[in-house]
């Protein structure tokens, strides 16, 4: 592969409901906005995303990969997008190299983890994408060192993005536009901030330590974990900020966070 002279940052998206595929407002603008501000051009984007679970380690090496729907009951429109960016099957092969365990997917398309951020992200198109899954059988160190394993992509012009949400309670979720969010979803995603911002990654990877409100804020590790392969390759002087900070439907997150 060929090193850019400027590394490639991390991003961590809070991608919340589907319908953001079709939103116009601050968060998506911050999306835009955050892409923009990525020079030099990808030369590849690689995603872990909530929504492709596994047993073992998968890469997909699809060359012209789907726009997947992978949700129900929403309006026509949001099925009619499409996000026709080529995969990166050279990409790809590089990271079954790195990944030691990992496996060949040859037939996978872009999960709404994937799409839905990308499109306000990269809106052309234009760049390669493939996808990496979650081993949903892991506990969270292993997430956190696999990924470690990934960190020479950077300097190879690849984008490296999770997707999924810090706090992700579908079972509490109010669509009531006037909704307010729940203490806990609050307090946790604090908490996650304050943890990010003094670089103390292990209480990050051991966050049921934080009781009651770790467990209503991840109810199930799906939405979490990409949050842990980002902060494996940050360096330990690399700034984080943030993109992105509010909530949705009273019981999500939608913290976003650059690293680098």
């Amino acid at each position: 592969m060929n090193p850019l002279l400027q590394r490639m940052p991390v991003l961590c998206i809070g991608h919340g409901s589907p319908m953001n595929a079709l939103a116009h407002n601050a968060f998506s603008q911050s999306l835009t906005n955050a892409g923009v501000t990525i020079v030099p051009k990808p030369h590849a984007i690689c995603v872990i995303s909530a929504y492709w679970l596994s047993h073992g380690v998968w890469v997909n090496t699809t060359r012209l990969p789907k726009t997947i729907y992978d949700f129900g009951g929403f309006p026509d429109e949001l099925y009619q997008i499409t996000y026709p960016a080529p995969g990166a099957p050279a990409y790809a092969r590089r990271v079954l190299e790195l990944l030691p365990g990992s496996s060949e997917d040859t037939e996978r398309g872009l999960d709404h983890g994937a799409w839905t951020v990308l499109r306000h992200l990269f809106p052309g198109a234009d760049i390669p994408v493939f996808q990496i899954s979650i081993d949903y059988r892991k506990p969270m160190q292993f997430h956190f060192d696999l990924a470690k394993y990934l960190a020479p992509l950077r300097n190879e012009g690849v984008l490296i993005i999770g997707s999924g949400n810090i706090v992700h309670n579908l079972q509490l979720v109010n669509f009531d536009d006037n909704t307010s969010t729940y203490s806990w979803a609050i307090e946790f995603d604090a908490w996650v901030k304050e943890k990010l911002d003094t670089r103390d990654f292990s209480s990050l990877i051991n966050y049921e330590q934080q009781g009651k409100t770790a467990m209503l804020s991840i109810p199930t590790v799906d939405h979490y974990v990409p949050l842990l392969y980002c902060l494996a390759l940050a360096d330990a002087d690399e700034p984080i900020s943030y993109i992105y900070e509010g909530f949705e439907l009273g019981s999500m997150s939608m913290r976003c966070i650059r690293i680098g």
